[in-house]
């Protein structure tokens, strides 16, 4: 998993601590809680926050903390800490999380963290928001966060629903917060900093022996949301410390050098000026941020390329580069940074929908957008996100789909394309002891690779990320379908799709299931330390994937949702990758995005070259995206220091770089031909609807699921929306409700349900899983629908108390017949897959379990994409 590391930037850390109640009990330990933290955090070992960074808090009315919310969110351009120690309070229903300041009551006076708190954070400046909360209920701020849209980590002091004694203690701090404070200022043995993965680990394990007033072991919980990585919250080891980078103290230097001589300056104009000339009044700047807020460029970026742009956007960040004067910018003291860049990601076909409705995107930007019938309930500033600056797409390809989308006129968004900065090569992978006979690794047409696969030879199984929500997958299919020349052939493309070409590399790719959302995460679930129930064996499996991912993959580094190995993968689990000759690489192309009435254009478009050049500079962002094991833009080889050269990642050095040369035209063809070889599908969307589903942030999370099955939609696409347990039939277990009846094809009925649900359409009682799966399957079996699937959205099975001893039996008989119908399930609750039932009932339909996680809605609709296609008859 990569960490982010804030050294050098602008930080905040706000710790609000309350102690002293008008009317509520004291917590006479939280009155230390704020000094010691302080202390933790600017000790000489953490080296994260300087000495004016840190801000403490101790409200006695609300207002105090929105003025400190506001100044903080405004002034962080790197890591924002915030830090909250007192009492909590939350509804009747486990809802409505109140934070308590002096003057708070039990119903007044209060601070509500969803509409202030989070309000603030989701609004904020920073790259990175860690979140901590000590207080009774923290648990129950889960929910909340998951509807926010920037990389936030959340660490709550209890499981949800519980209160905690932490407070009450004498002095010297509360339990909780000397445990985070011993963390950051001694730091962990064997580790060379402590990210907020590890500070959860060590809550956890020392407060295992600890209870909760219920009588509850207490569990300190976490989540993150619209972030995979880790944040880096003190560098200090009880090890040798390695030394703070030259650049970093470089930066810092010439920052305290820059204050103290400003200060000098400004006395000495006071000391000088005529007394003749009247009573000068001069507001002294802060001396901690002699320098104004850098230009802030939002980055919109593919999942699997994140990573390794966040870390170059950091690089350029501290560079020389951005130190200089931009065009247009006005006057600006030297040394100052010019430019923030806040990296983000999403799927392709989310980025397409936004670009397609860029007046909404802008409109909700500035609070004027209207939902409008043709929207079909898009909401782009959720997903993908914030209006981009900069877009740096997988491949040309995803530059000439997101322009067909587009309006002819009137969009008040601008695509400027611009070169590459990368290039990764696309391969297959086979698996090493499976290498095929009479195959060169190092260019095969793509022929010879479907026949050196085939029944008759490996009978490996291709698996592809989907076309409609990955650039990788997008190009694979262009490949596939253009690029059938075959070693030395005079064009590498031909003008149309072939179509009998298209038909055979559909019959073997198309299977229900076989799609992914991305590369990292197609690997991701192949890795053998990943027990995903319901995959297909990786021992027989070649993914089509890109050299960078395949090269992560083999040699042990963080590769989607999946963390980094200790070493590379022995060499009886790697992947030997082949490469398809004559099919482009990714290129990531920098698209530069102009919207319709921005005021400072003229700075913003220089920012963006400034940026833009040094990514390409071999100096420069070269070094970096080379070190992250993509391939140059001149020589197309891999670069110094890159992993590509390592003999492990099982990648050939020598390949050729193909440049891609098809037009907009082809893409548009190869599109349609991807349709016209997919077949009719359906899907029937199952939800649990009990009221557990309202904990923990679990019902956002299915809802989102639920609403990317419904803009797979259309007129070969259809779909049925049902949700158990049934309030109308309470005592009949297998009862559902049919919010949306099998075969609609029109996503605005299922998002009018959904929206009823996330209003509070809530059963209260127990959800029986198996009886009213065995309905569905019982239902799907009779559609005449050619690709046909459930989608199963569920907390946890809530049934088994009261069940028939027939029912598993049933259910187990009906799976194994035929036609087959795959169970792909989404499961919320605790347990995730580990429940044996779910285990089984995935694998016995040839479907997939995917539990809880950041990724698991994009994981679940790369499943959800193969069954047919993804695409909705628009073309």
């Amino acid at each position: 998993m990569s960490e982010y590391d804030a050294r050098g930037k602008v930080n905040r850390a706000l710790l609000i601590c309350v102690d002293d109640y008008r009317h509520l009990r004291p917590l006479p330990a939280v009155k230390d809680n704020a000094q010691e933290l302080e202390r933790a955090l600017l000790a000489p070992g953490a080296d994260l926050f300087t000495r004016g960074e840190v801000v403490l808090c101790r409200p006695q009315e609300p207002w105090e903390v929105e003025q400190a919310l506001d100044t903080v969110t405004q002034e962080a351009r790197g890591l924002l800490l915030v830090y909250f120690s007192g009492h909590g309070r939350v509804g009747r229903d486990g809802g409505n999380l109140q934070l308590m300041v002096g003057a708070s009551e039990r119903r007044h006076k209060t601070v509500s963290w969803q509409d202030m708190v989070l309000s603030y954070l989701d609004n904020a400046r920073a790259d990175r928001i860690v979140i901590i909360l000590e207080c009774c209920y923290a648990g129950n701020a889960g929910e909340a966060f998951h509807n926010c849209r920037k990389p936030m980590s959340l660490l709550m002091a209890a499981q949800p629903n519980r209160r905690i004694f932490s407070g009450e203690e004498p002095t010297g701090g509360s339990v909780f917060t000397r445990a985070v404070r011993q963390t950051l200022e001694q730091g962990l043995p064997g580790r060379r900093c402590v990210t907020f993965e590890d500070l959860v680990r060590v809550l956890r394990e020392q407060l295992a022996a600890e209870r909760t007033p219920m009588g509850d072991i207490w569990e300190p919980r976490s989540a993150k949301q619209n972030t995979v990585d880790d944040v880096i919250l003190s560098f200090a080891t009880p090890e040798i410390r390695p030394p703070t980078p030259l650049r970093i103290r470089l930066r810092r230097r010439l920052k305290s050098s820059f204050q103290h001589w400003l200060r000098i300056l400004l006395v000495s104009a006071i000391i000088l000026v005529p007394a003749t000339a009247g009573i000068v009044v001069l507001n002294l700047p802060n001396p901690d941020a002699p320098c104004p807020p850098a230009l802030e460029l939002r980055l919109l970026t593919a999942p699997e390329a994140e990573p390794a742009l966040r870390q170059a956007a950091f690089d350029y960040e501290m560079s020389g580069a951005n130190l200089k004067p931009l065009s247009g910018e006005g006057d600006l003291p030297d040394g100052c940074r010019r430019a923030q860049i806040t990296v983000y990601s999403a799927a392709k076909d989310q980025v397409d929908q936004g670009f397609a409705a860029a007046d909404r995107w802008q409109g909700e930007a500035r609070g004027t957008g209207k939902d409008q019938p043709a929207d079909k309930g898009l909401d782009p500033l959720n997903r993908p996100g914030p209006q981009p600056d900069i877009w740096i797409p997988e491949s040309t390809a995803d530059y000439y789909e997101a322009r067909r989308g587009m309006p002819a006129t009137g969009s008040p968004a601008t695509l400027h394309y611009g070169d590459p900065v990368a290039y990764t090569p696309l391969v297959v992978g086979i698996p090493a002891k499976r290498r095929l006979d009479d195959v060169e690794p190092g260019g095969a047409s793509w022929p010879e690779l479907l026949t050196g696969t085939d029944h008759a030879h490996r009978d490996l199984k291709l698996l592809r990320p989907s076309p409609v929500l990955s650039g990788t997958g997008l190009l694979h299919t262009i490949g596939l379908y253009l690029a059938h020349g075959g070693p030395g052939a005079a064009s590498p493309y031909g003008p149309d799709p072939d179509p009998a070409l298209a038909r055979t590399a559909e019959d073997r790719l198309s299977a229900p299931g076989s799609q992914y959302a991305g590369s990292t995460e197609l690997l991701c679930s192949l890795r053998p330390d990943v027990a995903a129930s319901g995959a297909v064996d990786r021992t027989r499996s070649a993914p089509l994937v890109s050299e960078k991912s395949l090269a992560d993959y083999n040699l042990g580094r963080a590769i989607g949702s999946c963390p980094a190995l200790g070493s590379a993968l022995p060499v009886h689990d790697r992947y030997v990758a082949y490469y398809p000759e004559n099919v482009p690489a990714l290129d990531h192309p920098l698209i530069r995005v102009d919207w319709r009435g921005t005021t400072d254009a003229t700075p913003r478009r220089a920012a963006v070259a400034r940026f833009a050049t040094w990514l390409r500079d071999p100096e420069g962002g070269q070094r970096t995206l080379a070190a992250q094991g993509y391939r140059g833009v001149d020589h197309h080889t891999p670069g110094r220091g890159s992993p590509l050269s390592d003999s492990r990642a099982n990648v050939s050095r020598d390949s050729r770089v193909s440049r891609y040369t098809a037009g907009s035209d082809q893409v548009a063809r190869v599109l349609d031909g991807y349709d016209k070889a997919q077949k009719s599908s359906q899907v029937l969307i199952l939800m649990d609807t009990s009221t557990s589903m309202a904990d923990g942030g679990k019902l956002p999370v299915a809802l989102s699921a639920a609403g990317r099955a419904l803009e797979m939609s259309g007129a070969r696409h259809t779909y049925g929306l049902w949700a158990f347990p049934d309030r109308a039939h309470p005592d009949d277990r297998a009862a559902v409700r049919e919010l949306v009846p099998l075969g609609s094809d029109d996503p605005a009925r299922g998002k009018a349900a959904l929206d009823r649900v996330a209003g509070g359409e809530l059963v209260d009682h127990g959800a029986a899983m198996e009886e009213a799966l065995t309905r569905a399957v019982r239902t799907m079996k009779k559609s005449t629908a050619t690709n046909k699937a459930i989608v199963l959205l569920l907390d946890e099975d809530d049934g088994t108390g009261g069940r028939a001893a027939s029912v598993d039996h049933t259910l187990g008989t009906l799976v194994g017949e035929g036609p087959e119908v795959p169970i792909l399930a989404l499961v919320l609750g605790k347990s995730g897959c580990d429940s044996f039932a779910l285990r089984q009932l995935a694998g016995a339909s040839h479907g997939q379990c995917v539990p809880g996680g950041p990724q698991a809605v994009d994981t679940l609709a790369g499943r959800i994409a193969s069954i047919g296609t993804a695409t909705k008859g628009e073309r």
